[in-house]
């Protein structure tokens, strides 16, 4: 199993992209807050502003946030400085984690959670000093109630929370960053999804300062660029919050749209999806995947296979307008009948 493979590589010249989940573009606003002075490019970076603005947003101390280039360098960072003996992953979730644990020489044990509703129950996670769990889960779009999240913390454990897309959770419901007590918990966020700059590499830690301290002291000089330390200023403006609470609730209209045109068609959703993508079994179609077929029909897909827990016959798409949304399902609609194969439900 390829856990470096992601959406991106799933698309093609020519598909309209469903498998990528970043909204796009990026607002002209972001972009000239980010390129309008280049002579700071020629200053090493310094987080502090980043920190400060970050520490406002979460309403925690400067020393409890750590700047870092995208979350995948956080869980570099988790891995390599925290050196857990026993870590756990809850599954299916993004691969990165998992991946830099393993990078790291770690052994990792998976907790996968039973399909369709991919719900946690706390009781159920193995023994380990160090758990992994995604709150909205890519690519399940899962969103685990905080209180479960904060009951896997132990003595001897460290929780880690992948919220990179909570921020598409309007008024971030569910998040453990609304609560007053880090102790023995890191919450990696990104701003990728939501402003659409994965190119930028921008992300951050905020949790316990004890294990905040810790992955600073691992991190490398100027381990994040200049401009996305100013992205993570400009993005946690009162403004620019208002601004992704709109676009949240937008997802959420524009999700139930595309669960709904699914549904309909004899394909729904698996659970119930709080994020920019849904994530979707193909099995009434046999257990090989729909991907090659839905290109035929213009669209791609993210792959299923490459997440623990899931097979060939899932794929994740991303949430678009109502006509694409439309258009999807009138594809694998298409490609049922071509099987035949036909809607259990309609509606």
């Amino acid at each position: 199993m390829n856990l470096r493979h992601h959406g991106d590589s799933d698309t093609a010249p020519g598909l309209i992209d469903l498998a990528v989940n970043v909204r796009s573009p990026a607002p002209a606003w972001l972009l000239h807050a980010l390129t309008h002075d280049p002579a700071r490019w020629a200053i090493y970076p310094d987080p502090r502003e980043a920190m400060a603005a970050l520490a406002n947003r979460h309403g925690v101390p400067p020393h409890y946030v750590l700047p870092v280039a995208g979350a995948a360098a956080a869980f570099t960072l988790v891995a390599e400085s925290l050196r857990p003996t026993q870590p756990v992953v809850v599954h299916p979730q993004f691969t990165e984690p998992e991946s830099a644990l393993t990078d790291a020489g770690l052994p990792v044990t998976r907790h996968v959670l039973p399909a369709p509703a991919f719900l946690l129950d706390p009781d159920k996670v193995p023994h380990g000093d160090l758990v992994v769990i995604g709150n909205p889960t890519n690519p399940t779009g899962t969103l685990h109630p905080a209180a479960a999240i904060r009951s896997l913390r132990r003595p001897d454990r460290i929780v880690v929370v992948d919220e990179a897309f909570m921020d598409f959770v309007p008024g971030e419901q569910e998040s453990v960053l609304n609560g007053d007590d880090l102790t023995g918990m890191l919450v990696v966020r990104s701003l990728t999804k939501m402003w659409g700059i994965p190119g930028i590499r921008a992300g951050y830690v905020v949790g316990d300062p004890r294990l905040v301290e810790v992955l600073a002291h691992r991190q490398r000089p100027w381990a994040t660029s200049t401009p996305a330390l100013d992205a993570l200023v400009v993005c946690n403006t009162p403004e620019a919050l208002a601004e992704a609470g709109a676009a949240a609730r937008q997802t959420d209209n524009d999700r139930a749209l595309l669960c709904s045109a699914l549904a309909n068609v004899g394909f729904p959703v698996a659970g119930t999806p709080r994020t920019p993508f849904v994530l979707v079994p193909s099995t009434r179609l046999g257990r090989e995947s729909i991907r090659p077929r839905l290109a035929r029909h213009g669209f791609a897909v993210r792959r299923g296979e490459t997440f623990p827990g899931l097979g060939p016959d899932w794929f994740r798409a991303a949430v678009r307008d109502e006509a694409t949304s439309t258009a999807l399902a009138e594809a694998l609609a298409a490609i049922a009948q071509a099987a035949g194969s036909h809607p259990s439900t309609s509606g």
